[in-house]
């Protein structure tokens, strides 16, 4: 009988623990660096699910893709002992330590983003976003449908587990005739990187960047370079300056995951796991989609508003 009450105890003090929602506060770090607008978008659906769900919310980046200085934020933010953590993974071995360090806190942590492959091994409890892999070979299959024979993959950051997976899926789709190139996070840098490369390898006719960073100077080197409309392009991820380039024909697709609900959906997740305990089971997928001439109309509007 005494082993019931303290059982019955026990129950009590976790869930009335549950019972929080108004002094919630959750720390959402990521890896995405602020002049990127692609975060940008995510950072609304951060904000957004904190005034439906009246939770304080932080949100904290690095000013550089910088694994190192990621870990230092974790870490900073599990000593301020938040009621969630949203992290994105796109380096595992680089953050283990510190994800590792919050769920052993008990601070339930959920992935966005980056990390499909990694979360159940960190004991995160769920993660929201998609399979890079899949999503970068179903760019392959669509521009060697579309009748490109040499790709190019423009990766500006290596190292990112997740953009290393959308190049990886990128080749395997095109059956092996494509090449990755390496390219910071600046557009000058990128644009003639992209010249020399395509100086000194004049067959290739398709090139997928992954995300705005790395589109817009895309976009530019090729006009520059004399070959629009002989070079397909396409790109993950969604900006005004790519919407505007598919509806003018000189971009023929972008991938889109979605990414305010990668900001939206954790904070939720996590209100409701603060105050109900329940989350979903597994992974939540947020993407592909594919983005082109024929439906770009449709999230224009919403890509004004920042949420696609």
């Amino acid at each position: 009988m005494k082993k019931l009450v303290i059982a019955a105890v026990t129950a009590i003090s976790t869930y009335c623990g549950m019972l929080t929602a108004d002094t919630s506060r959750v720390v959402v770090v990521s890896h995405g660096q602020p002049q990127d607008p692609f975060w940008s978008v995510v950072k609304n659906g951060v904000d957004e699910a904190a005034k439906e769900a009246q939770v304080k919310v932080e949100y904290r980046a690095p000013d550089t893709f910088d694994m190192v200085k990621m870990a230092q934020i974790i870490d900073a933010a599990i000593a301020t002992k938040p009621n969630g953590l949203v992290v994105s993974i796109p380096d595992k071995d680089a953050l283990s330590d510190s994800i590792k360090k919050a769920v052993n806190n008990g601070i339930p942590v959920i992935s966005m983003n980056s990390g499909a492959d990694a979360y159940k091994q960190l004991g995160v409890k769920l993660h929201v976003g998609q399979s890079e892999y899949l999503a970068g070979k179903g760019a392959g299959e669509r521009m060697r449908q579309a009748g490109v024979k040499n790709g190019l993959c423009i990766n500006h950051e290596q190292g990112n587990a997740g953009l290393d997976q959308r190049c990886d899926g990128f080749v395997e789709g095109m059956k092996g005739k494509a090449a990755i190139l390496a390219v910071s996070t600046d557009p000058t840098e990128i644009r003639n990187a992209l010249l020399a490369y395509l100086n000194k390898n004049r067959n290739i006719d398709g090139i997928l960047t992954l995300g705005p960073i790395g589109a817009d100077p895309t976009i530019a080197a090729i006009e520059q370079a004399g070959a629009a409309g002989k070079v397909k392009i396409g790109s993950f991820d969604l900006s005004p300056a790519i919407l505007k380039a598919i509806k003018k024909g000189s971009m023929d697709f972008a991938i889109d995951q979605q990414q305010y609900l990668q900001g939206y959906l954790p904070v939720i997740f996590l209100a409701q796991y603060s105050k109900y305990g329940v989350l979903p089971n597994g992974e939540v997928q947020t993407g592909p989609g594919f983005v082109t001439k024929e439906n770009a109309n449709q999230v224009v509007e919403l890509s004004k508003k920042g949420i696609r």
